[in-house]
C-alpha cells in the first residue's frame, strides 16, 4: 500500500470505509447555514432577474409593452424576443430542445412559456416591473386534453433511446390459449418535482469566461449546451454547482433560467441572477406526464404466463418530444412465450415533461405490479408465489444474462419481517372499528447504468489526496460515498481525502441520474486512483504542486460486456381505509433492495426512505389538474398540489439483501430510482386486500374510495 505522508511516499494501514456508515461530509455546513447554493451566494454589482411568463396556451406575441417598465426605478432592461441575442440550437439526447432557446420567435406552445425577462438592481424592482409589464397575444385555439383514445397519438421512432415497441410472439393466440386473462386500464396524473430548492442561476463574465453558479445535476453538461447556445469556446465557459437541494431529473437538463442569467449577463454587461418561483416551477422545469396504461396477461390456471402485453401512452409538448417510457418496466420482469410492450404518445399545447424520479419505471410498476395482484388473486396464488413462478432467467426482451438478480431474495426476506405468512389472502376481512385492514406486495426495477467519465487525483505534498470530478451531491450523499471510495482505493484514511465535485473545469462526467452517478463517478475515481498509486511507487519526494493521475472511464465503459443490469426490489405495505370518510392511511411499510455493492449505508437507507415516502405521495395525494379552458393547471402552487406531509408518513424500514454483482469493476448498481418503483402498487394492493375494491387509477382520494365503496357494500 502507498500512501504519502509530508513530502515522502510512505505505506500506512487503512480501514475499508466502503461498506460502513458514515455522516455527510457537509452536513455541519449544510445545518448550520454555511453551505450556499445558487440563489444565495453574494456578488459585486449583481443584478436581479425576473420572468414573466404567457398566459395563454397557443398563438403569438403580438406586442411587449416594455417602455413603462424600463422607467420603473432601478430597471436595466426587458429582454424578449424582439431584442435577446441570437442562440443556436443546441441538440440532446432526444434531438433538437427549443425549449432552452429562450426569446427567438414570437410563438407560445403552452401556458406558462417564457416571454420576458425583466433586470433591475434588485429582486424586488425585477419582481415589480414584470408584473407591471403588459404583453399582448394573438390566441389560437388550444388542445391540453390527455387520453388514451386521442386522435393525435403516435408511437415514436423507435431508436436505441427510446426503444417505444419490442415484441415477441402472438399477443392474441397467446391470450386465447389462456386459462386465466387479465385485460385492464390503470392511469396516473400529471405529478410534478417540487425540490426544496427552487431553481437558480448567476452569471457573470470574468477576463473573457462565462461563469456561471447554478442549480443542477451536472455542471459540465450545463457549460457544453451554454457554450453551444452561445457559440463560445467549450473552455470559455465555466459551471459550478456545489450544493444542491434537491432535483430528481428536474434539474437534470439546462433550464431556462440559466441560458436567461447568461443572456442578460451579456446585455447588460453585470452579474445577474435569476431565481424561479414555485408557480414558475410547475411550467418551467419538466414533470411527469400522466399515463394511460393498459395490461393484458394471459395465464394458465396456476399463474404461469402465457401473454404479456403492456401499452402506455403519455404526451409531451408540441416543441419537443419526451416519453414517460412506462411500458418499459415489464421488459426485463416477468417473461411469457407471447411479449409485447410499446408507449406511445400525443403533442399537446403543454409544458414539456421530463425525468421525474424513476421515470417510466414510477408509473409502469404501478399498472403493471397491480395487474400481476389481480392476476393473483384470479389464480387463488399468493401474489409472491404467482411472481416467483415467473421469475426469468435472463432478460425477457433482450435475452442477455443478468449481471446479477436477487428478486426472490427480496420478497423472501421481506414476507418474514412483515409477517405475510399470517395474512389471510381473503379481501375485507381485518376490522377495527372504522377501518379496515389490508396488506399489499409488489416488485420494484430499475437499470443500473454506468457513463464514462473523468477524474482527477492529486497527492499532495502534506500527506493528503485531492480528488476533483465533475460530479453533483443534490442531497443523496454523493460527495461522502465518493471520498469513502477514493479512500479505499488509495488505501489511506477518510480523514485524509478530499473529494471537490461540480465544476465544469474538472472535465466530463455523467450527471447525477438515472441512477449512474455514483457507478460511473468511483469507476473514474478508481481508476485514477490505482495510476496515482503506481506513480507514487516510483517516486521518491512530492513537489510542492503534488502528483496528479487523471482518467478516462469512456474505453472502457464502451468494452464492458453487455448484460441486463438492474437494482431490484421488493415492497411490502399495510394500510387502515376508513369506510365512513374514505381516508387512506399507510400504516407501514418495508422495502428490501437488491442493489449491489451499498457504499454507504446511512445515506442508503435514507434515499430509499426517501423513495418510499414518494411512492406514499404518488399512491394518495400528487395530482396536477389542468384546466382545459385555460390550458393552465387549476392547482400549480403549493397550495393546492397536494404531497404527503409529516402526519402521512408512517413507520418506514429500508433495507437490501447481498447482491454481488462480478461482472462491474465497482459492483455498484444505484439505488436513488428504486425506491418509488412498485411503492404505490403495494398500496393500491393493499387498499384492495383492505376493502375488496381495486383501484386502477391514481391518487386513491378519499372520494374515489367513497364512490366505489368495499366489496360488501359498494355505492352507485
Amino acid at each position: 500500500m502507498t500512501t504519502t505522508t509530508g513530502t515522502t511516499a510512505t505505506a500506512t494501514a487503512a480501514t475499508p470505509a466502503v461498506g460502513t456508515s458514515h455522516t455527510r461530509m457537509e452536513g455541519r455546513a449544510k445545518v448550520t447555514g454555511a453551505a450556499r447554493y445558487s440563489g444565495e451566494i453574494p456578488f459585486a454589482e449583481l443584478a436581479h432577474g425576473w420572468l414573466v411568463l404567457s398566459t395563454i396556451a397557443r398563438g403569438r406575441i403580438r406586442s411587449v409593452e416594455s417602455g413603462p417598465v424600463l422607467a420603473m426605478p432601478g430597471v436595466l432592461a426587458v429582454l424578449h424576443y424582439g431584442n435577446a441575442p441570437h442562440l443556436e440550437e443546441v441538440v440532446g439526447l432526444f434531438g433538437p430542445n427549443p425549449v432552452i432557446q429562450v426569446f427567438q420567435h414570437d410563438r407560445v406552445p403552452h401556458v406558462g412559456w417564457p416571454v420576458a425577462l425583466v433586470v433591475a438592481e434588485t429582486s424586488e424592482q425585477a419582481r415589480e416591473a414584470a408584473d407591471a409589464l403588459v404583453v399582448s397575444y394573438d390566441q389560437e385555439p388550444h388542445d391540453v386534453a390527455f387520453s388514451a383514445g386521442h386522435p393525435g397519438m403516435y408511437t415514436p421512432d423507435n431508436t436505441l433511446m427510446l426503444l417505444a415497441e419490442t415484441e415477441k410472439g402472438d399477443i392474441e393466440t397467446g391470450l386465447a390459449a389462456s386459462a386465466v386473462v387479465v385485460d385492464e386500464e390503470y392511469t396516473t396524473p400529471e405529478e410534478h418535482h417540487n425540490a426544496m430548492e427552487p431553481h437558480a442561476a448567476m452569471a457573470r463574465w470574468d477576463s473573457g469566461r462565462l461563469e456561471v453558479v447554478d442549480s443542477n445535476q451536472g455542471a459540465f453538461m450545463v457549460a457544453q449546451d451554454l457554450a453551444k447556445l452561445f457559440s463560445l469556446d467549450p473552455a470559455s465557459v465555466r459551471v459550478r454547482s456545489e450544493h444542491v437541494g434537491g432535483a430528481f431529473g428536474s434539474k437534470g437538463s439546462t433550464r431556462p433560467q440559466t441560458v436567461l442569467a447568461a443572456m442578460a449577463a451579456t446585455v447588460i454587461n453585470r452579474p445577474v441572477r435569476v431565481v424561479l418561483t414555485r408557480r414558475q416551477m410547475f411550467s418551467l422545469v419538466g414533470y411527469r406526464s400522466p399515463t394511460a396504461q393498459r395490461v393484458r396477461l394471459g395465464a394458465d390456471a396456476d399463474g404461469r404466463l402465457r401473454a404479456f402485453d403492456h401499452q402506455a401512452a403519455c404526451l409531451t409538448s408540441t416543441v419537443h418530444q419526451f416519453v414517460e417510457r412506462s411500458a418499459a418496466y415489464g421488459r426485463v420482469m416477468y417473461d411469457a412465450d407471447a411479449h409485447h410492450t410499446v408507449n406511445r404518445v400525443v403533442r399537446l399545447d403543454v409544458p414539456t415533461p421530463s425525468w421525474m424520479r424513476a421515470p417510466g419505471e414510477a408509473p409502469g410498476s404501478f399498472a403493471l405490479e397491480s395487474a400481476m395482484d389481480e392476476l393473483a388473486e384470479r389464480c387463488g396464488v399468493d401474489p409472491i408465489a404467482l411472481r416467483t413462478r415467473n421469475e426469468p432467467d435472463v432478460g425477457p426482451v433482450s435475452g442477455l444474462p443478468f449481471s446479477s438478480r436477487n428478486v426472490l431474495g427480496c420478497f423472501e426476506e421481506g414476507a418474514r419481517r412483515f409477517g405475510w405468512a399470517d395474512r389471510d389472502p381473503r379481501p375485507g376481512v381485518r376490522r377495527e372499528g372504522r377501518w379496515l385492514l389490508g396488506t399489499g406486495t409488489a416488485a420494484a426495477t430499475y437499470s443500473a447504468g454506468v457513463a464514462g467519465s473523468t477524474a482527477a487525483v492529486t497527492a499532495e505534498a502534506d500527506g493528503t489526496f485531492t480528488v476533483r470530478i465533475t460530479a453533483a451531491d443534490i442531497g443523496t450523499g454523493a460527495r461522502t460515498a465518493l471520498t469513502q471510495i477514493a479512500a479505499d482505493a488509495l488505501e489511506v484514511e477518510l480523514g485524509r481525502v478530499r473529494v471537490k465535485i461540480a465544476d465544469s473545469d474538472f472535465g466530463q462526467a455523467m450527471l447525477a441520474g438515472g441512477s449512474m452517478g455514483t457507478r460511473s463517478w468511483a469507476w473514474a475515481i478508481t481508476v485514477a486512483a490505482s495510476e496515482l498509486r503506481a506513480q507514487l511507487a516510483l517516486t521518491g519526494d512530492i513537489p510542492p504542486e503534488g502528483i496528479t493521475a487523471r482518467s478516462n472511464t469512456a474505453e472502457a465503459v464502451s468494452a464492458l460486456e453487455k448484460r441486463e443490469r438492474h437494482s431490484f426490489g421488493a415492497q411490502f405495505a399495510e394500510v387502515a381505509v376508513d369506510v365512513t370518510s374514505g381516508e387512506v392511511r399507510v400504516r407501514r411499510m418495508l422495502g428490501i433492495f437488491a442493489a449491489g455493492r451499498v457504499v454507504n449505508p446511512l445515506t442508503a437507507r435514507s434515499q430509499l426512505i426517501g423513495g418510499m415516502t414518494w411512492g406514499i405521495s404518488m399512491a394518495l395525494h400528487e395530482e396536477a389538474i389542468r384546466d382545459q379552458a385555460s390550458g393552465g393547471l387549476a392547482n400549480g402552487d403549493l397550495a393546492g398540489y397536494h404531497f404527503a406531509a409529516n402526519a402521512d408518513v408512517p413507520l418506514i424500514e429500508a433495507d437490501w439483501v447481498d447482491d454481488p454483482d462480478t461482472h462491474d469493476p465497482t459492483g455498484i448498481k444505484g439505488l436513488g430510482e428504486v425506491g418509488i418503483v412498485g411503492a404505490a402498487a403495494a398500496i393500491a394492493n393493499a387498499v384492495w386486500h383492505a376493502t375488496g375494491v381495486r383501484h386502477r387509477h391514481l391518487p386513491i382520494r378519499p372520494d374515489r374510495v367513497l364512490l366505489a365503496g368495499t366489496g360488501d357494500n359498494r355505492a352507485g
